[in-house]
């Protein structure tokens, strides 16, 4: 089970919304950081360990900070993922750049910063060496296929776009070697949002085995493997957190004997989490505007899925309680709108409450990753600020919220032609 608490009260909250009008996204410092040590404690048996966050997670510098003050790097998948990593001092191989589909410009600038270009293709191999030139280190992301399972949020690997097949594997690095590439590291992900810790385990011994089975037929030696993300979180109450000790220790049995046990050279474990980071400590606050009874309940809130898209996208559950009024009965079955011109800007559906007013504020669960990042303008709404909760108490905006002016700023209305007769 998983408790659903926000560090913050009913009263704490309305004032807090004086001074930031809701809806506002919120997160907890302090469990942030607490939860980065517990990640890294764990596999503190992997000298080389290295945890890098996934930018596209949660694209705000003040927690990337947060972040790289606890040892963290940077997955980025973007040019301006890697300008925001730049920004903050996370430059060279606490970078890695796992895209997909990438312009030369990108592979550039990843080149420029040091960064770990992490290679989603066999063709890139090439493309790579005429638009930018090969670096001293590469990294490949494996696709395993049938041999592993996916989900429905990648897919089943051999649909997913992601990826070399195993017979490219092979090849792709026989290109590297012979191109004179010196250092090596092996990726993979195919899961996302995974809550059964034993499938990371599974990822890391097929990568181990892997890992053998390379150095030997093409004489080359892997200095990491990357496990991905993909950690889940428990979004529902009753679903449990992935024991992540439990996990490392899996991992560090294998090792010991698929890499040390065979003699390999001892390889770096990376990860690059994003979700299972700040996921649980973030919190989309908003206010009820309206309540509609037709052929069901509805519950309209001043915010809608520009601000957290994942129900929407993925039917996914994000818990809802209303401050205040947490022991309450939830004898209030309705769904929970936004006020897009689209019928599934729903935050949940059929779901218990306990009764609502007009005006009441709602606290929706599980939104520090993945959801202010996934901001839209459809029907030119705007997107709402990002909050700091410090470990002091005090709470500091990190994003203001976006205006007109903001909207308006990349239209030239300047240089509109006069169609009037």
């Amino acid at each position: 089970m998983s408790v659903k608490k926000c560090p913050l009260g009913k009263e704490e909250l309305e004032a807090l919304s004086k001074r930031f009008p809701t809806p506002f996204h919120i997160y907890d410092e302090k469990a942030i950081r607490e939860n980065a040590r517990q990640l890294k404690a764990a596999f503190a048996w992997n000298p080389g360990f290295k945890e890098y966050f996934a930018v596209k997670a949660a694209p705000n510098p003040y927690l990337m900070k947060i972040l790289k003050a606890e040892g963290f790097g940077s997955d980025c998948s973007s040019y301006p993922e890697l300008l925001l990593s730049e920004k903050i001092g996370v430059v060279g191989e606490d970078i890695i750049f796992t895209s997909n589909d990438t312009p030369a410009y990108e592979y550039a600038k990843a080149k420029e910063l040091g960064a770990i270009i992490n290679l989603d293709d066999i063709s890139h191999i090439q493309y790579l060496e005429d638009e930018v030139g090969l670096p001293e280190l590469v990294c490949c992301r494996y696709n395993p296929g049938p041999l592993k399972g996916g989900n429905t949020i990648i897919g089943h690997p051999e649909e997913a776009k992601y990826g070399f097949t195993r017979e490219q594997l092979f090849e792709g690095y026989r290109m590297l070697r012979d191109k004179g590439v010196k250092r090596f590291g092996l990726h993979t992900m195919v899961a996302s949002n995974e809550l059964d810790g034993s499938y990371f385990v599974e990822t890391a011994h097929l990568l181990f085995e892997l890992v053998g089975e390379l150095s030997a037929e093409l004489g080359i030696e892997f200095e990491f493997v990357n496990i991905g993300g993909g950690i889940g979180i428990p979004y529902r109450p009753e679903e449990d957190a992935v024991d992540i000790e439990a996990v490392a220790e899996g991992i560090r049995k294998l090792y010991e004997e698929w890499i040390l046990g065979r003699g390999l050279k001892p390889l770096d474990l990376r990860m690059e989490c994003g979700r299972m980071v700040t996921g649980p400590y973030g919190w989309l606050v908003c206010r009820v505007l309206h309540k509609k009874n037709t052929y069901k309940q509805f519950v309209g809130l001043d915010a809608c899925m520009a601000n957290l898209m994942r129900p929407a996208l993925y039917g996914a559950y994000h818990h809802i309680t209303i401050p205040g009024k947490e022991e309450a009965p939830r004898d209030l079955v309705c769904d929970v709108t936004g006020s897009l011109c689209e019928n599934n800007d729903k935050f949940a559906i059929d779901r218990a409450l306990p009764t609502i007013e007009i005006g009441d504020l709602v606290v929706i669960h599980d939104a520090g990753a993945h959801g202010h990042a996934m901001g839209f303008n459809y029907n030119a709404k705007l997107r709402s600020a990002e909050l700091l909760l410090r470990e002091d108490g005090e709470v500091v905006q990190i994003r203001r919220p976006e205006t007109v002016e903001d909207y308006f700023a990349t239209l030239d209305f300047d240089g509109l032609p006069d169609f009037e007769a």
